[in-house]
């Protein structure tokens, strides 16, 4: 299905991040008779309908038709849609074949690929591994998209065999990549592929932690020959599929990375002793895999150094905002998982002011209370998560407080004392807010008003 003049295609789930705006688009600008459908009514999408402007589509909003999956020549699932959906069952007995926006981009592109995806650090590395190929490549174009929130459709008819794409991939993306790509392997463009780390997340969609993680492998499933896989060290539940002619790289595991020496490669400094330290923890780590990736894709090891210097962070990732009376406030409003926060809590001082709350998931939260205790951490749990959370920290023997939201939680872990303040919630935001960039707006707002003194005005 390569060429789509005069095809019926149905695009499921229009969605509210573009994702859906840019397939419709894609197949409309190459002749397709496209049909988006959604269960969504028109005014809840009509910002992204709004992108759809000079295109002719078939709009199906307010819930799903089935002749539209039993008719079309091709459904394309947006990765919010379980593949468990009776429509895409339609679909399959009708003999209709299914595809995905991460499925049509991998069998157009001609640019080389370098794919990331992890439980945490995803996005911050192919951040950084954009930045860091855009400033130390000789005039190759980079292009940075996928889960991160753009999607790379929309810039296929500008690329060549010369750029490269740093492209991050969610679980919802690959777990039916193997159904969706039409690819053989020797085929695919994708150089190397970096997996953060394999910890535990969207178990209302996976339903086990080693579906979960069985999604995230599939990756592994798809280097080209002669590719690189990072994979972290230790184990984990589930069959990973390395061919032998893709190197393994494992990552993580002791000597990967010694503080304060650099970081080295395949016998290369990739980083001089004295780089910023002012980016702490499991940042390091996603730079480290950022340069050893750049620097697989031919940018020189001289020019990474010097890119370095010029290194930015995405916002809400253990952010350092600033300093409150001396002490440092790091913004880690992404967290959504205990895994996360327990990650960004081992980055920082002992006796850390730790803000926790919102809608509590269904995840283990032994670990974080265990690093807690030992970090003699001074705990505020603010939203839903205060019925659920509040005995069990405190049995730790740890000094803990309960706010109503993130505005009096400030105020209670500044009350509360210690080292450092971290706001990493742990928690889904949907108890009070849209998303979770609300709620970090929120802390901001109240940290401001606090007297928060900007990073650049403490750190030179």
């Amino acid at each position: 299905m390569r060429d789509l003049e005069g095809r019926a295609i149905t695009v499921m789930g229009l969605g509210l991040f573009g994702g859906g705006a840019a397939v419709a688009r894609f197949c409309a600008r190459r002749g397709a008779r496209v049909t988006v459908t959604d269960l969504r009514p028109q005014e809840v999408l009509a910002p992204t309908l709004a992108s759809l402007a000079g295109h002719d589509f078939n709009l199906a909003l307010g819930g799903h038709r089935e002749s539209d999956f039993q008719s079309a020549d091709l459904v394309v699932v947006n990765p919010a849609v379980p593949l468990s959906s009776p429509f895409l069952a339609l679909a399959r007995t009708a003999k209709v074949p299914l595809t995905s926006e991460t499925a049509l981009f991998l069998e157009n592109t001609p640019a080389t690929v370098v794919a990331i995806t992890g439980t945490e650090g995803k996005s911050s590395t192919t951040h950084f591994l954009g930045q860091l190929l855009a400033t130390a490549s000789d005039g190759r174009r980079v292009f940075q998209g996928g889960n991160i929130g753009h999607s790379l459709l929309d810039d296929l008819d500008e690329m060549t065999g010369a750029d490269v794409c740093a492209l991050e991939l969610s679980s919802y993306q690959l777990e039916g990549l193997s159904e969706h790509l039409l690819l053989e392997r020797a085929d695919s463009p994708i150089a190397a592929a970096l997996i953060t780390n394999l910890r535990c997340d969207h178990l209302e969609r996976h339903k086990s932690r080693a579906a979960y993680i069985q999604a995230k492998l599939r990756l592994c499933e798809w280097v080209a020959p002669g590719g690189s896989l990072f994979l972290p060290a230790g184990e984990w539940p589930g069959e990973t599929n390395v061919a032998p002619d893709v190197r393994l790289v494992r990552h993580g595991g002791e000597g990967w990375r010694t503080a304060g020496e650099g970081y080295d490669f395949d016998g290369k400094q990739l980083a001089p002793p004295d780089w910023d330290e002012s980016w702490v923890g499991f940042q390091q780590e996603n730079i480290h895999l950022a340069l050893c990736a750049a620097h697989l894709m031919g940018a020189p090891k001289q020019r990474l150094a010097s890119a370095l210097a010029e290194l930015k962070g995405l916002p809400h990732r253990l952010e350092w905002v600033g300093q409150i009376d001396g002490r440092r406030v790091f913004d880690n409003a992404v967290s959504t998982t205990p895994d996360s926060t327990e990650s960004a809590l081992c980055a920082l001082a002992e006796e850390t002011g730790l803000i926790v709350g919102g809608e509590v998931k269904d995840l283990d939260l032994a670990p974080l209370l265990a690093t807690a205790r030992a970090r003699r951490a001074r705990v505020v749990i603010f939203g839903a998560a205060r019925k659920a959370w509040t005995a069990r920290f405190l049995a730790q023997g740890l000094a803990v407080r309960t706010a109503a939201g993130p505005k009096e939680a400030l105020a209670l872990a500044l009350d509360l004392g210690g080292s450092d303040l971290l706001f990493s919630p742990a928690c889904a935001s949907f108890d009070a807010y849209a998303n979770f960039k609300a709620r970090a707006e929120d802390f901001l707002d109240a940290a401001r008003a606090a007297g928060l003194a900007p990073r650049e005005s403490v750190c030179p």
